[in-house]
């Protein structure tokens, strides 16, 4: 018989008549027995599932919290390190302006004779000699030559030494291009630098095995 052809009222009019006729402990006991039954029903079928989900919901959302404390830890961090970053790179940028690399120097060396040109001197030797390898750049010695009035001398000095680059003057000398000519023959010796390059150690290296 389908549930709608069922007669609900009739039976439920003679279970509460049955009960009336109860002593008053039965009444109660079986009053405490459905509370008890209703309420493992709401137990087992409400509260356990959305507890399960609570906790599910509360151990996710402490994940989540912890994912979101570690990005913005990591955010922060690598914000620190693009900082650092530039900063190095700035300083590196500055010690290459300095120090250039061995591709630059050709640039540099014309760059000086331009200045001699520049202050009026006739340049009579301009060469490079060999190069001296330190700890982290190499020593560059140039030998240098130039007829020209002394201040003119003077002047090409002072634009060497305002170079963005390195340029030390050593084994400076001067006399007369003859006796009582105001004209000079200037000797010195240009020493400029240079980064090490990974090649210059390894040569370096070789070097040091073959001595042994």
């Amino acid at each position: 018989m389908p549930l709608t052809g069922i007669e609900w009222r009739p039976n439920l009019d003679a279970l509460f008549k049955k009960v009336g006729k109860m002593k008053k402990g039965h009444r109660i006991l079986i009053l405490a027995g459905t509370l008890l039954l209703l309420g493992g029903a709401f137990f087992y079928f409400v509260y356990i599932p959305n507890t399960t989900e609570i906790n599910r919901t509360e151990n996710e959302i402490a994940g989540l919290k912890q994912r979101i404390a570690l990005t913005k830890a990591r955010s922060k961090n690598l914000a620190k390190f693009r900082d650092e970053y530039a900063r190095v790179e700035k300083q590196f940028q500055e010690a290459l302006r300095i120090l250039p690399d061995k591709r630059e120097i050709p640039s540099l060396l014309a760059g000086i004779s331009q200045l001699g040109i520049d202050s009026k001197l006739q340049f009579r030797l301009f060469s490079p000699g060999k190069e001296a390898p330190q700890d982290f750049y190499v020593k560059i010695p140039v030998s240098v030559e130039v007829g020209g009035k002394y201040r003119d001398v003077a002047l090409f000095f002072d634009k060497v030494r305002r170079m963005d680059r390195i340029v030390n003057i050593e084994n400076l000398s001067m006399k007369p291009k003859t006796p009582l000519s105001t004209d000079l023959v200037t000797r010195c010796t240009a020493i400029t630098y240079r980064f090490k390059t990974e090649a210059d150690k390894l040569k370096e290296a070789k070097d040091k095995k073959k001595k042994k």
